[in-house]
Protein backbone atom coordinates (compact mmCIF):
# COMPACT_ATOMS: atom_id res chain seq x y z
CA UNK A 1 0.00 0.00 0.00
CA UNK A 2 1.37 3.40 -0.91
CA UNK A 3 1.27 6.45 1.38
CA UNK A 4 -1.31 7.93 -0.98
CA UNK A 5 -3.49 4.83 -0.81
CA UNK A 6 -3.32 4.85 2.99
CA UNK A 7 -4.43 8.47 3.07
CA UNK A 8 -7.43 7.74 0.81
CA UNK A 9 -8.81 5.07 3.09
CA UNK A 10 -11.94 6.08 5.02
CA UNK A 11 -10.40 5.15 8.36
CA UNK A 12 -9.63 7.94 10.86
CA UNK A 13 -6.34 9.74 10.34
CA UNK A 14 -4.52 7.77 13.00
CA UNK A 15 -1.45 7.63 10.79
CA UNK A 16 -0.61 11.22 11.64
CA UNK A 17 0.06 10.51 15.32
CA UNK A 18 3.35 8.88 16.29
CA UNK A 19 1.92 6.84 19.13
CA UNK A 20 3.58 4.10 21.12
CA UNK A 21 1.39 1.85 23.19
CA UNK A 22 1.84 -1.45 25.03
CA UNK A 23 0.42 -4.55 23.43
CA UNK A 24 -3.05 -5.26 24.74
CA UNK A 25 -3.26 -7.95 27.38
CA UNK A 26 0.47 -7.86 28.14
CA UNK A 27 1.88 -7.31 31.58
CA UNK A 28 5.23 -8.97 31.07
CA UNK A 29 8.57 -7.78 32.29
CA UNK A 30 11.44 -9.40 30.47
CA UNK A 31 14.31 -7.25 31.85
CA UNK A 32 16.85 -8.30 29.21
CA UNK A 33 19.89 -6.01 29.05
CA UNK A 34 20.54 -4.06 25.88
CA UNK A 35 24.28 -3.64 25.88
CA UNK A 36 24.11 -4.71 22.24
CA UNK A 37 21.42 -3.50 19.84
CA UNK A 38 22.43 -5.81 17.02
CA UNK A 39 19.43 -8.12 16.89
CA UNK A 40 17.21 -9.37 14.10
CA UNK A 41 16.36 -6.69 11.55
CA UNK A 42 19.67 -5.13 10.79
CA UNK A 43 20.35 -3.55 7.44
CA UNK A 44 17.68 -5.03 5.23
CA UNK A 45 15.23 -2.14 5.59
CA UNK A 46 17.56 0.15 3.64
CA UNK A 47 17.27 -0.08 -0.12
CA UNK A 48 17.45 1.86 -3.30
CA UNK A 49 14.84 2.22 -6.00
CA UNK A 50 11.18 3.05 -5.81
CA UNK A 51 9.88 5.91 -3.68
CA UNK A 52 6.76 4.30 -2.27
CA UNK A 53 5.51 3.12 1.10
CA UNK A 54 5.33 -0.56 0.29
CA UNK A 55 7.00 -2.52 3.06
CA UNK A 56 10.39 -3.84 2.03
CA UNK A 57 10.56 -7.59 1.60
CA UNK A 58 12.83 -8.03 4.61
CA UNK A 59 12.77 -9.44 8.13
CA UNK A 60 12.36 -5.89 9.45
CA UNK A 61 9.22 -5.23 7.44
CA UNK A 62 7.57 -8.54 8.21
CA UNK A 63 8.36 -8.38 11.92
CA UNK A 64 6.67 -5.06 12.54
CA UNK A 65 3.24 -5.13 14.17
CA UNK A 66 0.71 -2.37 14.76
CA UNK A 67 0.73 -1.56 18.48
CA UNK A 68 -2.87 -0.35 18.38
CA UNK A 69 -4.14 -3.75 17.35
CA UNK A 70 -1.44 -6.07 18.62
CA UNK A 71 -2.47 -9.04 20.69
CA UNK A 72 -0.37 -11.34 22.85
CA UNK A 73 1.47 -12.61 19.80
CA UNK A 74 3.20 -9.23 19.55
CA UNK A 75 5.09 -9.79 22.80
CA UNK A 76 8.84 -9.15 22.48
CA UNK A 77 10.78 -12.28 21.85
CA UNK A 78 13.53 -13.07 24.33
CA UNK A 79 15.08 -15.51 21.87
CA UNK A 80 15.87 -13.16 19.00
CA UNK A 81 19.12 -14.25 17.40
CA UNK A 82 21.98 -11.73 17.55
CA UNK A 83 23.44 -10.67 14.24
CA UNK A 84 26.74 -8.96 13.57
CA UNK A 85 26.69 -5.19 13.21
CA UNK A 86 27.69 -3.82 9.81
CA UNK A 87 31.30 -2.76 9.54
CA UNK A 88 32.37 0.61 8.10
CA UNK A 89 33.29 -1.00 4.78
CA UNK A 90 29.77 -2.38 4.49
CA UNK A 91 28.17 0.89 5.55
CA UNK A 92 29.92 2.69 2.70
CA UNK A 93 28.01 0.46 0.29
CA UNK A 94 24.61 1.13 1.87
CA UNK A 95 21.87 2.94 -0.02
CA UNK A 96 19.06 4.45 2.05
CA UNK A 97 15.58 5.29 0.79
CA UNK A 98 13.77 8.42 1.98
CA UNK A 99 10.44 9.13 0.36
CA UNK A 100 7.92 11.95 0.47
CA UNK A 101 5.41 11.82 3.31
CA UNK A 102 2.07 12.38 1.61
CA UNK A 103 -0.10 11.42 4.59
CA UNK A 104 -0.99 15.04 5.23
CA UNK A 105 0.94 15.25 8.49
CA UNK A 106 2.28 18.72 9.40
CA UNK A 107 5.90 18.96 8.36
CA UNK A 108 9.01 21.02 8.77
CA UNK A 109 10.80 20.14 5.56
CA UNK A 110 14.53 20.82 5.38
CA UNK A 111 15.29 18.48 2.48
CA UNK A 112 16.02 14.77 2.14
CA UNK A 113 18.99 13.04 3.76
CA UNK A 114 21.66 11.77 1.37
CA UNK A 115 21.14 8.21 0.21
CA UNK A 116 24.71 7.26 1.08
CA UNK A 117 26.29 7.54 4.51
CA UNK A 118 29.17 10.00 4.68
CA UNK A 119 32.45 9.13 6.36
CA UNK A 120 31.48 11.44 9.23
CA UNK A 121 28.20 9.62 9.83
CA UNK A 122 29.88 6.21 9.66
CA UNK A 123 32.44 7.32 12.24
CA UNK A 124 29.88 9.02 14.50
CA UNK A 125 29.42 7.33 17.85
CA UNK A 126 27.10 9.63 19.79
CA UNK A 127 24.09 11.88 19.45
CA UNK A 128 23.99 14.61 22.10
CA UNK A 129 20.69 16.29 22.92
CA UNK A 130 21.25 19.59 24.70
CA UNK A 131 18.17 20.58 26.68
CA UNK A 132 17.25 23.18 29.25
CA UNK A 133 17.21 20.33 31.78
CA UNK A 134 20.66 18.99 30.95
CA UNK A 135 22.41 17.00 28.25
CA UNK A 136 21.42 13.51 27.13
CA UNK A 137 24.15 11.58 25.30
CA UNK A 138 23.10 8.60 23.20
CA UNK A 139 25.48 5.90 22.04
CA UNK A 140 24.51 5.22 18.43
CA UNK A 141 24.02 1.78 16.88
CA UNK A 142 24.96 2.89 13.37
CA UNK A 143 25.91 -0.61 12.29
CA UNK A 144 22.40 -1.84 13.09
CA UNK A 145 20.28 1.16 12.05
CA UNK A 146 22.40 3.05 9.50
CA UNK A 147 19.62 4.78 7.59
CA UNK A 148 18.04 5.90 10.85
CA UNK A 149 21.28 7.37 12.18
CA UNK A 150 21.91 8.95 8.77
CA UNK A 151 18.52 10.67 8.96
CA UNK A 152 19.05 11.99 12.49
CA UNK A 153 22.54 13.20 11.59
CA UNK A 154 21.11 15.06 8.61
CA UNK A 155 18.34 16.69 10.64
CA UNK A 156 20.81 17.65 13.36
CA UNK A 157 23.06 19.37 10.79
CA UNK A 158 20.04 21.30 9.54
CA UNK A 159 19.27 22.47 13.13
CA UNK A 160 15.89 20.80 12.73
CA UNK A 161 15.52 20.01 16.43
CA UNK A 162 16.65 23.39 17.73
CA UNK A 163 14.02 25.11 19.91
CA UNK A 164 11.63 22.16 19.79
CA UNK A 165 10.10 20.54 22.86
CA UNK A 166 9.65 17.02 24.13
CA UNK A 167 5.90 16.82 23.83
CA UNK A 168 5.00 13.54 25.48
CA UNK A 169 5.67 11.92 28.83
CA UNK A 170 4.10 8.50 29.28
CA UNK A 171 4.38 6.84 32.68
CA UNK A 172 3.32 3.50 34.08
CA UNK A 173 0.56 5.28 35.98
CA UNK A 174 -0.83 7.17 32.98
CA UNK A 175 -0.16 4.83 30.07
CA UNK A 176 1.23 1.54 31.32
CA UNK A 177 4.65 2.31 29.88
CA UNK A 178 7.47 4.77 30.50
CA UNK A 179 8.94 7.00 27.81
CA UNK A 180 9.84 10.58 26.98
CA UNK A 181 8.97 11.44 23.37
CA UNK A 182 10.46 14.29 21.34
CA UNK A 183 11.09 15.33 17.74
CA UNK A 184 7.79 16.88 16.67
CA UNK A 185 8.82 20.31 15.33
CA UNK A 186 5.25 21.65 15.61
CA UNK A 187 4.53 20.50 19.16
CA UNK A 188 3.83 22.84 22.05
CA UNK A 189 4.35 20.24 24.76
CA UNK A 190 1.77 21.66 27.15
CA UNK A 191 -0.76 18.84 27.20
CA UNK A 192 -3.30 21.16 25.56
CA UNK A 193 -2.33 21.20 21.89
CA UNK A 194 -4.50 18.59 20.09
CA UNK A 195 -2.02 18.07 17.26
CA UNK A 196 1.06 17.34 19.36
CA UNK A 197 2.63 14.12 18.16
CA UNK A 198 1.67 14.49 14.50
CA UNK A 199 4.58 16.51 13.07
CA UNK A 200 7.52 15.25 11.06
CA UNK A 201 10.27 16.10 8.55
CA UNK A 202 8.14 15.67 5.43
CA UNK A 203 9.72 12.34 4.51
CA UNK A 204 9.46 8.72 5.66
CA UNK A 205 11.86 5.81 5.80
CA UNK A 206 11.75 2.10 6.55
CA UNK A 207 12.15 0.18 9.79
CA UNK A 208 15.51 -1.23 10.83
CA UNK A 209 16.93 -3.39 13.60
CA UNK A 210 13.58 -4.69 14.87
CA UNK A 211 14.03 -7.24 17.64
CA UNK A 212 15.63 -5.61 20.70
CA UNK A 213 13.37 -4.90 23.64
CA UNK A 214 12.79 -1.29 24.65
CA UNK A 215 14.25 -1.53 28.13
CA UNK A 216 15.59 1.40 30.18
CA UNK A 217 17.89 3.70 28.23
CA UNK A 218 16.97 2.45 24.76
CA UNK A 219 16.20 5.18 22.21
CA UNK A 220 13.92 4.35 19.31
CA UNK A 221 11.98 6.00 16.50
CA UNK A 222 8.27 6.72 17.02
CA UNK A 223 5.93 6.01 14.13
CA UNK A 224 2.18 5.48 13.66
CA UNK A 225 1.09 2.28 15.32
CA UNK A 226 -0.99 1.32 12.28
CA UNK A 227 1.72 1.89 9.67
CA UNK A 228 5.10 0.17 9.60
CA UNK A 229 8.02 1.66 7.67
CA UNK A 230 6.75 5.19 8.35
CA UNK A 231 9.60 6.61 10.42
CA UNK A 232 10.24 10.35 10.62
CA UNK A 233 11.85 12.67 13.17
CA UNK A 234 10.12 11.68 16.39
CA UNK A 235 11.95 9.51 18.88
CA UNK A 236 11.38 8.13 22.36
CA UNK A 237 13.65 7.46 25.31
CA UNK A 238 12.65 4.49 27.45
CA UNK A 239 13.12 4.98 31.18
CA UNK A 240 11.84 1.63 32.45
CA UNK A 241 12.34 -2.06 31.80
CA UNK A 242 8.56 -2.35 31.78
CA UNK A 243 8.69 -1.18 28.15
CA UNK A 244 9.71 -4.71 27.23
CA UNK A 245 5.97 -5.18 26.62
CA UNK A 246 5.97 -2.75 23.67
CA UNK A 247 5.59 -4.63 20.36
CA UNK A 248 8.78 -4.77 18.33
CA UNK A 249 7.50 -2.35 15.71
CA UNK A 250 9.80 0.60 16.38
CA UNK A 251 13.40 1.09 15.25
CA UNK A 252 15.93 1.20 18.12
CA UNK A 253 19.02 3.17 17.13
CA UNK A 254 20.90 3.87 20.34
CA UNK A 255 21.10 3.71 24.10
CA UNK A 256 21.60 6.54 26.60
CA UNK A 257 25.14 6.48 27.97
CA UNK A 258 24.86 9.75 29.90
CA UNK A 259 21.86 11.76 31.06
CA UNK A 260 19.36 9.22 32.36
CA UNK A 261 19.39 11.27 35.55
CA UNK A 262 18.07 14.17 33.45
CA UNK A 263 15.25 11.98 32.15
CA UNK A 264 14.48 10.74 35.66
CA UNK A 265 14.16 14.31 36.94
CA UNK A 266 11.73 15.11 34.13
CA UNK A 267 9.70 12.04 34.99
CA UNK A 268 9.72 12.92 38.69
CA UNK A 269 8.31 16.35 37.79
CA UNK A 270 5.04 14.73 36.77
CA UNK A 271 2.63 14.75 33.86
CA UNK A 272 0.27 17.35 32.42
CA UNK A 273 -2.66 15.21 31.32
CA UNK A 274 -3.85 15.96 27.80
CA UNK A 275 -7.22 17.61 27.27
CA UNK A 276 -10.05 15.11 27.66
CA UNK A 277 -7.47 12.53 28.68
CA UNK A 278 -6.42 11.96 25.05
CA UNK A 279 -2.82 10.83 24.71
CA UNK A 280 -2.03 10.32 21.02
CA UNK A 281 -4.99 8.03 20.52
CA UNK A 282 -7.28 10.43 18.66
CA UNK A 283 -7.46 10.93 14.91
CA UNK A 284 -5.31 14.04 15.05
CA UNK A 285 -3.01 13.65 18.04
CA UNK A 286 -2.74 15.19 21.47
CA UNK A 287 -0.49 13.93 24.25
CA UNK A 288 0.27 13.89 27.93
CA UNK A 289 3.19 16.26 28.42
CA UNK A 290 5.92 16.60 31.04
CA UNK A 291 5.10 19.24 33.66
CA UNK A 292 8.74 20.28 33.47
CA UNK A 293 8.98 21.86 30.03
CA UNK A 294 11.77 20.21 28.07
CA UNK A 295 13.27 22.48 25.43
CA UNK A 296 15.81 21.04 23.01
CA UNK A 297 18.45 23.66 22.34
CA UNK A 298 20.65 21.68 19.98
CA UNK A 299 21.33 18.17 18.71
CA UNK A 300 24.74 17.06 17.49
CA UNK A 301 25.88 13.77 15.98
CA UNK A 302 29.60 13.10 16.05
Amino acid sequence: MTDTDRRKQPAPRESTARRITPARGLGVRLGVGLGVLALAGGLTACSGGSNNATAASSPSASASAAPSSAGPSAAPSASASPTASAKPADLRKMTCEYRKDDTGSPAKFVGYPPKRLSAAVIKASTMTIKTNRGNIVIELATGDAPCTVNSFAFLARKNYFDNTVCHRLATMETNGLGLLQCGDPQAKGDGKNPTDGTGGPGYLFNDENLGPQYTRGVVFVAQPGDASNSNGSQFAISFTDENAQIPQAYTPFGIVKQGMDVVDKIVKGGVNTAKDGIDITSDDGGSNAPKLRVLIKDVTVR
